[in-house]
């Protein structure tokens, strides 16, 4: 099958396949805070790390939500990992809340305070990394007409890690259980690694 994305047939594929190829993603569970005090936490799908010397995160927003309005304002956030165990805390950030709500609150979640930064962490999860914004993105297609998908690009100022997940000099990721995004309304959990040494 081969098929231009704006020509695809929905009686062939009714659920675009785009974002389950690009699979497992990891989630971009994003803590802001604009400059009244109000805190946002959301999911993205759309997140990644871009560097490591500095360590630069980065995530997308399809829409001009929450997260990147606040961040215009404060130019920080924080990324929180989103575990199995907190899969359905994870899901339900994402519900849209009335203006002022509080995910938090909604979805039973403890806060803590951040070292370098304004907007708390996740309590629960077991590591977090403190951001300040380098850069916010409008993206545009390929004839540079504008989208309403915004990139944020932050660099990583400090790094939070539960110490019971360090084994040996190293994180153990199989006991956090990172879950990842897979496209429509699936995830993958990373419980299981195998390595693969370099040529």
């Amino acid at each position: 099958m081969f098929y231009e994305p704006s020509q695809r047939d929905p009686t062939m594929l009714p659920h675009d396949p785009f974002k389950a190829m690009i699979a497992p993603r990891p989630i971009g569970w994003v803590t802001t805070i604009n400059a009244a005090g109000a805190v946002n936490l959301a999911p993205y799908s759309f997140f990644n790390a871009f560097s490591s010397m500095p360590p630069i995160l980065g995530f997308s927003s399809e829409g001009r939500k929450d997260s990147v309005s606040f961040i215009e304002e404060t130019r920080e956030f924080v990324w929180n990992m989103a575990t199995y165990d907190l899969r359905h805390a994870m899901n339900a950030t994402s519900a849209t809340l009335p203006r002022g709500g509080n995910e938090f609150d909604h979805a039973g979640l403890a806060s803590a305070p951040s070292r370098l930064v304004r907007p708390p962490r996740v309590a629960a999860s077991p590591c977090a990394m403190e951001c300040q914004v380098l850069q916010i993105q409008q993206l545009s297609d390929r004839t540079g007409r504008k989208l309403d998908s915004y990139l944020v690009l932050g660099e990583v100022i400090g790094v939070h890690i539960d110490d019971s997940f360090i084994e040996a000099g190293r994180v153990d990721i199989t006991r956090m259980r990172p879950i990842a995004r897979c496209g429509y309304a699936d995830y993958a959990v990373v419980d299981s690694l195998f390595a693969l040494q370099r040529p």
